[in-house]
């Protein structure tokens, strides 16, 4: 089956059409600065590598929707020759709340709950909603499927999601650990389990994905089991602009000392902080890689504090799984990035984990395998959500809506 995965943001929609059969995508394609009157859109295809650029005035969502799909279709420049051809569209939702513990056909109960969800998610789930609609307007004979970020973590035990807060905040407002990258993690996993040719039911797992967002997670028998992002992706590891964990009672005071509101102190936690504001250079890796090599104090404490932060995490993770059979590293930093990947895994030969360093430089570029020379096993995991929103759309494009196969 071919696949659109559709992946919303504020002013960008990301998108491939995935062969579930070949388990590849055909295209891969970015809109960016949608509504600013000059929006680009850039695709790729994997076949001949054939690149286009162009700019447009794409007003919102559904105008960007649509020139995605007539560049699709194109019969030069596309990936298929109608758009009878894409058997379903996955489309990924950052927050499922405890309302989906699983992917979902889409409908108007559907919709309507991932609605009521905005409060928990109010930066990211307008902006999915928007990418559906557009989306269903233009392909609305066509099977749509809705993958949650946080679906994956909903296996989490009490003891790993809830926070040590007066209950009733919970009962009355829903506050917890939720997790995010779910389909990410997900894809960790069940790699780690091919490469490794072991039964993934079997295996104590840590997944890192490391890109602009970062987050851990324990996987026990294919599930998780904790993980580092919380109520909202602003906890937990160090980010390229996020602050990653904090002591609540520091933003209260810097409130108070500062004189900011709630919607400064948002932004100063979520676009100021992190690889950023420690640097106060770039929340690039790459960046912050080069200034560190020329000297930079400011760089070099940044990577120390990101890649600590990262350690402390593999360390907890094992204790919690009582030992970890792999490591996997995802994500743009993760899978290409192999100097952090060593420091990640800096004073872990007590858990097994030492690494080769010349199967781990070779790793980068998209590149997949093992690097390491202990007894535990760790990885680079090319970055694999895309396709995992494509084969729940395929597998749920199966069933018709009342629930039998179709």
């Amino acid at each position: 089956m071919k696949v659109l995965v559709v992946n919303s943001g504020s002013s960008s929609v990301k998108y491939q059409v995935v062969d579930t059969v070949a388990r590849a995508p055909l295209v891969v394609g970015l809109v960016e600065r949608i509504g600013a009157g000059g929006a680009v859109l850039t695709q790729q295809r994997r076949d001949d590598g054939a690149r286009i650029r162009s700019t447009a005035p794409l007003l919102d969502h559904r105008d960007a929707i649509e020139a995605i799909l007539d560049l699709i279709a194109d019969p030069e420049r596309g990936a298929v020759e109608s758009l009878d051809e894409i058997g379903a569209v996955g489309h990924r939702v950052v927050h499922g709340g405890e309302a989906f513990t699983e992917s979902a056909r889409i409908d108007p109960h559907v919709l309507d709950r991932i609605r009521e969800l905005i409060a928990l998610a109010p930066l990211h789930n307008p902006h999915n909603l928007a990418g559906i609609g557009a989306a269903l307007a233009r392909l609305p004979d066509v099977p749509h499927v809705a993958v949650f970020d946080t679906a994956f973590h909903t296996s989490m035990p009490p003891r790993a999601f809830h926070y040590a807060l007066p209950y009733v905040l919970y009962e009355r407002h829903r506050i917890r650990r939720y997790g995010f990258h779910g389909t990410s993690h997900q894809h960790v996993a069940s790699r780690l389990a091919d490469l490794l040719g072991r039964p993934l039911e079997e295996l104590r797992l840590i997944s890192i994905h490391l890109g602009n967002g970062a987050s851990a997670c324990a996987v026990a028998k294919g599930r998780s089991i904790d993980t580092s992002m919380g109520f909202t992706p602003l906890d937990g590891l160090v980010m390229g602009t996020r602050s990653g964990d904090l002591d609540a009672a520091a933003v209260l005071h810097v409130m108070g000392r500062e004189e900011i509101g709630i919607a400064d102190a948002t932004a100063l936690l979520n676009k100021h902080s992190g690889l950023q504001g420690l640097s106060g250079i770039s929340s690039d890796m790459r960046d912050l890689l080069e200034e560190e090599a020329e000297g930079s104090k400011r760089a070099a404490l940044a990577l120390d504090v990101y890649t600590y932060r990262v350690r402390k995490y593999i360390g907890a993770y094992a204790a919690v799984l009582e030992g970890v059979d792999a490591v996997g590293f995802t994500g743009g930093i993760g899978q290409n990035a192999p100097g952090i990947r060593a420091r990640c895994l800096e004073g872990l030969r007590f858990l097994g984990l030492e690494i080769d360093p010349e199967a781990n430089e070779r790793l980068t570029g998209g590149e997949e395998g093992f690097f390491h020379a202990g007894a535990t096993a760790a990885a680079a995991i090319r970055t694999g959500e895309e396709l995992v929103i494509a084969l729940e759309a395929e597998r749920l494009a199966a069933v018709d809506p009342s629930g039998s196969p179709g």
